[in-house]
């Protein structure tokens, strides 16, 4: 029998027995049960062909030549406990299969039995084996959730969403197109994806096109035949053609030149790589995603980016949206990135303030998820929490009863709000919502001086 393929996922129920007069009645039975059946003479090689999600059932005789329905039933059940075998016996067999149930067969029939006996096992199998399927793919499902949710802090909208979008991209075999400012965590996306998908288990590449010389970017890419340029004394094989059978993260794609893209085109469109200096096609099975944090319209408009790589890349975009647009999720990231911290360096936890809250929320992040990171690495340490970009200001200590804390929260928030551009005192007491008295009060109580000058400063 042929062992150097799967077994079809539409077939139901795979019959093995030597007997070709017992073979062809119960495959006739089962057929005109209206089931997918694949019959087989002997046991050799069907384990190598039946995959762990395998939708099917076992139904095998005990006595063969060869590997017998125990010896099967071992096989089978080492690589996925669950999978139903339903094992025939002969009259003096029946010691044996009792064995065989306890070792986990899910049930036996022993000969002669009628063909109801038979279809009634079968079906019951069939509907276990379902179950059994629909569970596991539920707890994936729920497992996937947990992994975003972890990898993805945030609860905002815009978070959820993006959560949303990549689990029903990983599922698919769809190239994606990243798009996102610098440090939003577009390799995160990326690992997302592959660790969610069908390709989990091949291999993830990642390379970065904007931190490799133009000299050598397409013999890091496509590889390279001996001789192919001064210097390549041995063949190398190419980040696409390693990254076969899984995914290749492409980041930064805006700076290719227009050589590289028209090859990396032809690849995405063919499937097939060609190494530099040799002339053998190589077929890769490899999903690629791209990410850039340009616009490539616009890109394309000027004439730095092929339109026809644009619109090949742009079926499945994905936007990362920036941390100034997330809310209150940069509070969550940033205890978490600061947990983080302190558990690596064994160091008491930190708990955020109102004080510190204010200024992290005021912050507009320009470094997004990596600048927090930062941030929040030097939090865990015990050093100042300073910002880029924002005026310095010695924090309130991490303690002190509710009304403390209160003040010192006001106390942030207003000093976080003098940082920004305000003209008048007037527009700054309707950025923070209180009346202009009440802003003179506050600014007295709390040490604080408005610089912007304005007209309308005195009522």
């Amino acid at each position: 029998m042929t062992t150097d393929t799967a077994i079809d996922s539409r077939i139901q129920v795979v019959l093995i027995d030597d007997d070709p007069h017992l073979r062809q009645a119960l495959s006739q039975t089962l057929d005109l049960a209206g089931l997918k059946i694949l019959p087989l003479s002997d046991a050799q090689g069907v384990q190598a062909r039946i995959e762990r999600d395998w939708p099917g059932v076992i139904v095998s005789d005990i006595r063969m030549p060869g590997i017998d329905g125990l010896e099967l039933l071992n096989q089978l059940h080492a690589q996925d406990p669950e999978l139903p075998v339903l094992l025939i016996t002969g009259h003096g067999d029946v010691p044996l299969a009792v064995q065989a149930m306890r070792a986990g067969a899910y049930d036996f029939l022993e000969k002669p039995f009628a063909s109801d006996a038979l279809l009634d096992s079968v079906r019951r199998a069939l509907a276990l084996r379902r179950l059994v399927l629909d569970n596991r793919s539920l707890r994936l499902e729920l497992s996937d959730r947990q992994q975003l949710s972890t990898r993805l802090v945030g609860l905002s909208a815009p978070m959820q969403r993006l959560r949303d979008q990549i689990g029903a991209l990983a599922a698919t075999k769809a190239d994606v197109l990243i798009l996102g400012e610098t440090g939003a965590g577009k390799e995160v996306v990326a690992r997302a994806l592959h660790d969610l998908s069908s390709r989990r288990t091949g291999p993830f590449v990642a390379i970065n096109a904007g931190a490799l010389a133009e000299s050598v970017v397409e013999s890091e890419l496509f590889g390279h035949e001996p001789g192919a340029f001064t210097g390549a004394q041995k063949r190398r094989i190419g980040k696409f053609e390693f990254a076969n059978g899984g995914t290749l993260f492409l980041d930064e794609i805006e700076s290719m030149s227009m050589d590289v893209q028209v090859k990396l085109l032809r690849l995405l469109q063919e499937r097939v790589v060609e190494r530099l200096g040799g002339n053998q096609q190589i077929k890769l099975d490899i999903r690629v995603i791209a990410a850039t944090k340009e616009d490539l319209r616009h890109a394309a408009d000027q004439g730095r980016f092929r339109a026809d790589l644009y619109y090949r890349l742009n079926v499945a975009p994905l936007r990362i949206p920036p941390l100034r647009e997330r809310g209150e999720d940069a509070l969550a990231l940033f205890q978490h990135f600061a947990d983080a911290a302190s558990l690596r360096h064994g160091l008491p936890r930190h708990e955020l303030q109102p004080g510190h809250r204010a200024v992290l929320l005021r912050h507009s992040w320009p470094g997004n998820v990596r600048e927090l990171q930062n941030a929040a690495e030097r939090f865990a340490l015990g050093l100042e929490l300073e910002l880029e970009g924002a005026a310095q200001q010695q924090l309130p200590p991490s303690s002190g009863g509710l009304s403390e804390q209160v003040e010192a929260f006001e106390r942030a928030l207003i000093a976080a709000e003098l940082t920004r551009p305000h003209g008048s005192v007037r527009s700054l007491a309707e950025s923070l919502g209180v009346p202009r008295k009440t802003l003179h009060d506050k600014l007295r109580k709390h040490g604080l001086s408005f610089t912007g000058g304005g007209s309308d400063d005195n009522d």
